[in-house]
């Protein structure tokens, strides 16, 4: 009988599953944490599991819930992970599947909607078990070349990966720089593994993202009465970062009043909360990362000398993608392979048209743009080669028109009308279903994941 793993630190959660499903023709595994869930997957290698991403030592976070997903596939890539968010947590439910999870469902859960999904899940488990054997007696595909996380072969990405390898034992502080989107998260969570704080907990805080009211709370955490609405003590992020690494992403957007403060904290690695005065020793390793230039933010007076040199021991430069070569194209296969499955498409690969066309567009938002335009030509492509007019790229510069030539006035291009065809397709799906995405996704085809995709390349979402 096949197994159902479900992880959820809730023990009324836990219990409602365990009634509800327990009916249905599968053994259920239950784990509370995230070390109890990893010892109970390997053990029990079970079809399907669903996982809270709010999971101990952050149950309002979702740094652990993600480690767990990322250890699960890295155990067995082929698992079928139903993650769990919060109701208004989109963002973080379509970050999981494009991490590798086959599907999401929120909270307070519909145990109906949730069985619909777990036994699609056991479904393609078992065609993926049955398909194991046929796989063996092919000859190996080209492996894709990457590093912890990192895919790419160019002499710029040879020479990041040796200092990943470099610096992870030495436990210093690095900051990695770069253009937004060329991976930086990546390079931190690969300096984090290979280091002998990798059982411990990443936490990662993006500094840009914090209101500057906020930020100092969100870092130290606040005693129980320290500001109004502060009903309980809260620990913050670089408590739960004990024994572990701090990753600071964008730590060029943090305010200058916090700068002061944090440079304390790195000096002494001691840290009191907001409104406390007892001194909290903190043992963790710091990561940082930017995609501003410092040295430009120190001569205009917005970062502080002191606090870069704290923080920049090592410096890892991550290249831009436009100066990767053929990097491009190892990418692009690598996240097809990955996204194909996700998305059950019929898609083989790249025309040579759009090959030409990936090695010679310029990529401003880097190895993230380049992601996304091949999850966009998946969805949109008919046929079974991508072309370029599918990554909505131009495949030559645009000629002038003979002389004498008529333009064809109010004509679309096929882009214009298939990008047309699937708004309408869209919107009609909602008012069909008065906005049920479960149903409007179903009636068109695509998965929910998708549907919600589309939705955001349609302006729909808001």
């Amino acid at each position: 009988m096949p197994k159902l793993l479900i992880v959820d630190d809730n023990e009324d959660v836990r219990r409602q599953l365990r009634w509800g499903l327990s009916r249905e023709p599968y053994d259920l595994l239950l784990a509370a944490d995230g070390q109890e869930a990893l010892k109970l997957f390997r053990e029990h290698r079970p079809g399907a599991v669903t996982l809270d991403l709010g999971l101990p030592p952050d149950p309002e976070g979702t740094d652990e819930g993600f480690r767990c997903l990322d250890a699960m596939l890295r155990h067995d890539p082929n698992a079928q992970i139903v993650v769990v968010t919060g109701h208004h947590d989109k963002e973080n439910a379509l970050r999981a599947i494009r991490a590798g999870a086959f599907d999401f469902c929120r909270k307070p859960v519909d145990l109906a909607e949730l069985k619909v999904i777990i036994n699609r899940a056991f479904y393609l488990s078992e065609l993926k078990a049955a398909d194991q054997p046929l796989q063996e007696d092919l000859p190996p595909e080209p492996e894709v070349p990457h590093f912890n996380g990192l895919v790419g072969d160019c002499e710029a990405m040879r020479r990041v990966y040796a200092t990943i390898e470099k610096v992870a034992g030495a436990d210093a502080p690095v900051l990695v720089t770069g253009e937004s989107g060329t991976g930086k998260e990546l390079v931190a969570r690969a300096v984090h593994r290979l280091s002998s704080r990798r059982s411990g907990a990443m936490v990662a805080v993006n500094c840009g993202a914090i209101p500057e009211t906020l930020i100092e709370s969100e870092l130290f955490g606040h005693e129980k009465g320290a500001f109004t609405g502060a009903t309980s003590r809260v620990q913050g992020k670089v408590e739960y970062a004990d024994g572990g690494t701090l990753f600071l992403d964008e730590i060029g957007e943090l305010p200058a009043s916090m700068q002061v403060k944090f440079l304390r904290f790195l000096q002494e690695m001691v840290m009191q909360r907001v409104g406390g005065r007892k001194d909290i020793p903190v043992n963790c390793r710091i990561i940082a990362a930017t995609n501003v230039d410092i040295e430009q933010a120190m001569r205009e007076g917005a970062f502080r000398e002191d606090l870069y040199f704290r923080i920049g021991v090592v410096t890892i430069n991550l290249p831009p993608l436009r100066e990767r070569g053929a990097d491009v194209l190892l990418l692009a296969r690598h996240f097809l392979s990955s996204i194909g499955v996700q998305q059950k498409t019929k898609v083989q690969g790249f025309s040579a048209a759009a090959e030409k066309a990936m090695l010679h567009y310029p990529w401003p938002g880097n190895v993230r743009e380049l992601e996304n335009k091949v999850r966009r030509a998946v969805i949109l492509t008919s046929g079974q080669r991508i072309g370029p007019e599918d990554l909505g790229i131009e495949p030559e510069p645009v000629q002038p028109a003979p002389e004498g030539a008529v333009p064809s006035a109010g004509r679309k291009t096929l882009k214009e009308a298939r990008n047309e065809v699937e708004r309408d397709m869209v919107e009609q799906a909602l008012r069909t279903f008065s906005g049920n995405i479960v149903q409007a996704a179903k009636s068109i085809g695509v998965s929910r994941p998708t549907f919600y995709d589309l939705l955001k390349k349609h302006g729909l979402d808001g």
